[in-house]
């Protein structure tokens, strides 16, 4: 969408009255459920609009769902909020939602100053940071993260109608209910069919959405962490038919992503052996090296993929590292800090017309926040990872315990990947990393230990659907998949 598409009056409603809803939500829940609640709830169904209002930059759904959930923390649970402290496993975070302000100010004599960056600074910390801060508020515990994890299960269980009816009818709900089309439209056709967008930005997001639920609702069911039934309904047919529509999603990269993270936690477990998890920690930083260095140009895969899946696939993927190399030149010409923001990462014709496609967030990173924040980002989505294997081996992850410690932080490594391929800033991440950082930095925290955490809690599982019913970078990135 523009930054000029404000929707009809329901989009309106709902943006305004978002903040008041969390915090009733606040005043009616744990508040822990409540927060999760409204994360999910405010990203799965909040339209996909930016209004502008003076002293930020830009008011959307996710800056309502933070906004909503500081004031209710403070109005009913405010000894939590202010029991926060900030530990060294914070510092990446902290780094990460500063660096733009380092972009400008190291491209000030180019136009950009201290202003830009405080106005950029505060973007990137309502995107990132402040889910992370809330994360690590209320969901720094085993049970906090068993929590967003069956938060985002009965996420994916409620979006199973809303993705069959736009497989059928064409992406329409969005319009339907705030009249405009929050992508371009023919984003949305895949050969002869449609994939759904419902109400998240592009269709690659909702399916990323759809993956990360069923590998949820999958592990915890293999590993019993499941009740015999969820929302009154049995618990495997919901399971086996969150994966079915999945499966017709019509994106086979999220796809791979699902079966990969699912056989590598399984193996990982099963042979106690870290190697699974290192080899999907190491493909990022092994492919942004290849491909900043141009040790590998790509066009064998390319290749690969004209001839085992069509000419077209082929085709795009070979644009896509092509647009990936102008890109990377362009960004190793600009300083250790990058280029800052307003497309100056960007390639242009000596016409001044721009010729470069954004597809990666990595890549998209590099360019405007230069090798400072590449590393940042890198250490930022992976660090929950690398603490999980320093804490604890492999062959404790499949308890009902640490079941979901386990599902999230694989889930964020899967996530750094498919940024090497789309740019999808999706705050639900955030939660996770910010949980994960916040539990094992816990010295006191001994993964293996027996603790009494019921992922199976009935007052959770069984209330109503309604209960439960839960931006991308500005240089525009183009998502494939």
């Amino acid at each position: 969408m523009t930054d000029g598409q404000h929707g009809n009056l329901v989009a309106q409603l709902a943006m305004a009255g978002w903040i008041p809803v969390v915090i009733v939500l606040f005043s009616r829940l744990d508040p822990r459920k409540a927060a999760a609640a409204a994360f999910a709830a405010g990203w799965m169904f909040l339209p996909v609009v930016v209004y502008k209002i003076q002293g930020i930059p830009g008011y959307t759904k996710m800056t309502a769902t933070c906004v909503g959930i500081l004031l209710g923390a403070l109005i009913y649970d405010r000894k939590t909020l202010l029991g926060f402290r900030f530990k060294v496993v914070d510092i990446p975070m902290l780094l990460w939602c500063t660096c733009p302000f380092l972009s400008s100010v190291a491209n000030g004599i180019e136009g950009l100053g201290v202003y830009d960056g405080l106005s950029q600074t505060m973007y990137q910390s309502i995107t990132w940071g402040l889910p992370y801060f809330v994360a690590r508020v209320y969901f720094s515990d085993r049970e906090g993260l068993a929590i967003l994890a069956r938060t985002v299960f009965i996420g994916g269980l409620i979006y199973i109608p809303l993705c069959l009816f736009e497989l059928k009818m064409s992406p329409q709900l969005h319009r339907m209910f705030y009249g405009f089309h929050q992508h371009d439209f023919t984003q949305a056709i895949r050969g002869e069919g449609y994939r759904p967008l419902v109400f998240m930005e592009h269709g690659l997001m909702t399916a990323m959405w759809m993956v990360f639920s069923s590998f949820i609702g999958l592990w915890l069911y293999h590993v019993k962490a499941l009740p015999a039934r969820v929302l009154n309904m049995p618990t495997l047919p919901l399971v086996l038919g969150l994966l079915a529509t999945t499966l017709l999603m019509k994106s086979a990269g999220a796809v791979v992503l699902l079966i990969i993270g699912l056989a590598f936690l399984y193996l990982s477990n099963k042979t106690k052996n870290t190697i699974f998890i290192w080899i999907l920690l190491l493909i990022p930083m092994t492919y942004i090296v290849l491909r900043t260095t141009g040790i590998w140009t790509g066009e064998n895969l390319s290749r690969m993929a004209a001839e085992q899946i069509s000419p077209e696939r082929g085709k795009s993927l070979q644009i896509r590292f092509d647009n990936e190399r102008i890109l990377v030149d362009k960004a190793l010409q600009g300083t250790f800090f990058g280029w800052g923001g307003w497309g100056r990462s960007r390639v242009y014709d000596h016409k001044g017309r721009d010729i470069s496609v954004t597809d990666g967030l990595w890549v998209i990173t590099l360019g405007t926040r230069g090798i400072y924040g590449l590393v940042l980002l890198l250490l930022t989505i992976q660090l929950p990872m690398l603490l999980l294997l320093y804490r604890s081996p492999p062959g404790g992850w499949h308890t009902r315990e640490n079941a979901p410690v386990a599902v999230l932080a694989v889930i964020l490594c899967l996530y750094m990947i498919d940024n090497l391929l789309n740019a999808m800033v999706n705050p639900i991440y955030m939660l996770f990393c910010g949980g994960l950082c916040g539990m094992l930095s816990n010295p006191n925290f001994l993964m293996n230990q027996s603790q009494t955490v019921s992922l199976a809690t009935p007052s959770l599982m069984r209330q109503p659907a309604t209960r439960f019913i839960t931006e991308t970078p500005t240089d525009g990135p183009r998502f494939v998949g």
